[in-house]
Order: C-alpha cells, then structure tokens, then sequence
C-alpha cells in the first residue's frame, strides 16, 4: 500500500496580476518539493494574522520559504528602506515571521531559500545589508537581467563550506561547491542561535543553520530549487528535507523517496 508522502507548507507572495492581487509561489519551488523531496506542496496564503498557525502546523509535517522579487521589510530590523524602488511585500513578512517561530519551536523542519535564508536571519534577531553591491569589499551577487534566464541561474560564484559543518557532512565532506547568485540582499549581522555553514569568496554568509535546532533547519542564500534534478548537491539538500518531513510524520523516509 503506498503511504501518503509527508505535507510541506510552502508560504505564498503576494502578487498582482494586472489589477488584482493574487497568492502565489514560484513553481520551480513547488515542483523541487514534489520531485526531490518527496513531499506534497501545501501553498499557504499570506494572510498574517488571519492565517491560524497552530492549526497549519497539525497539518504540514515541514515549511520551505521561498525566494521572491520582494525583500523583508527593514522596519524588521530596526532599518529604514534604502530606495522606494526596493520591493517589499508586507503581507508576506507577517505571515512567514510568526510562522517561523511556531515551526522552530515545534520542531518542525524548515528549509529556506534566498528571501527565506533572509527571513531566517532576521526572525533570529539578526540584521541585513538592503543593498549588497553598495558595501566596501562585497561583491555583486545579482543577476543580469538582460541575460536569459539559464544564464541568469548558472554558475556564478564559488561558496566555501565550514569546517565540520552540517552541510559539509551532508554534501560528503566537500570543501567547496559552485552556486547561481540571484539576490541584491544579504546578511549584515547574523541572528542569534544561528551558525554559518557557507560562505562566499567576499565573505558574506551564504548558508546558515539554527543551532540546536529540533530538526531539519538550514536556510541558503542561493538557489537550489533550480534545476534541482541535474545538480547532486542541491538534490542532496532537498531530499534531507523531504527524509526529515518524512521523520516528522511518521513515514519510512525511504519508502517515500522511492516512490
């Protein structure tokens, strides 16, 4: 008999779509968690304090926070926004924010992904850089949004793995590994309970884990979602998740990953 594969909530943006707003998330995020980590996708609309926390976590056995266009409010941080061209979602802040430290605290695994790395931090009493690019000695970690978008996502900078790190063990001991770099923010200062677990060649933290935490729970600044299947280390991520999700739900994690 097939066992039901464990159930990750996904938190949305939100989005306008011509004149309306809508609640969505990026498929590429979707599909990693169906097809690497084993894992029913759950979208969770970005209502806030609408949203009934507690009764999300009796039904999601994992979180993964995702990427987005938009950046975590500074205000969060004790910061003003640098530039009104910086995109904010605030509707988005006040859903993941408290639902990150109910999903800590109930030692549900959390996987977060550039917005979502970013979001970690901050829930963690830690600080961002608004722009990456304006600071003395980083490098620019974004994009070229002129190129198409395989470019956009390849291969742009290395990431050194800590010494005895988690994600060093996990990745088989490698000291290395190349990452794609689509992001404008960053860690200033990192939050409390946190441990950096990659770093890029400027320095900036690029990988972070909460220490001590219940379970699964690493955030990365790059994105490993993307074109998940063709690359080993990303794969190896995703499905540490999906065998933590799988853990917290009571499922053969092997059984589910074979399916």
């Amino acid at each position: 008999m097939k066992q039901r594969a464990p159930i990750v909530g996904i938190p949305a943006c939100i989005k306008m779509l011509g004149n309306h707003a809508f609640h969505a998330a990026g498929a590429k995020y979707v599909d990693a968690v169906a097809n690497a980590a084993g894992c029913t996708p759950l979208l969770l609309p970005a209502l806030g304090e609408r949203l009934d926390i507690a009764r999300i976590l009796e039904l999601v056995d994992g979180i993964l926070l995702t990427g987005s266009v938009s950046n975590v409010a500074p205000e969060r941080y004790g910061k003003t926004l640098a530039r009104a061209e910086l995109k904010l979602d605030a509707e988005r802040d006040a859903t993941t924010f408290p639902l990150i430290a109910a999903a800590l605290a109930a030692g549900l695994p959390l996987f977060g992904i550039c917005r979502g790395f970013q979001e970690l931090n901050v829930a963690m009493g830690g600080t961002l850089h608004q722009e990456v690019h304006a600071q003395p000695g980083l490098l620019d970690h974004r994009e070229d949004k002129t190129a198409d978008v395989d470019v956009q996502y390849g291969p742009a900078h290395t990431v050194r793995l800590a010494a005895d790190g988690w994600l060093r063990q996990l990745l088989g001991g490698i000291d290395e590994m190349t990452v794609n770099s689509i992001h404008g923010q960053g860690i200033d200062r990192l939050g409390n309970g946190l441990v950096v677990e990659a770093s890029a060649p400027d320095g900036l933290t690029e990988a972070i884990r909460v220490d001590g935490a219940k379970a699964f729970a690493l955030a990365v600044q790059w994105h490993p979602e993307w074109k998940v299947e063709q690359n080993p280390q990303s794969m190896a991520m995703f499905r540490a998740f999906g065998r933590a999700c799988a853990e917290r739900a009571g499922i053969s994690p092997a059984a589910v990953q074979q399916e």
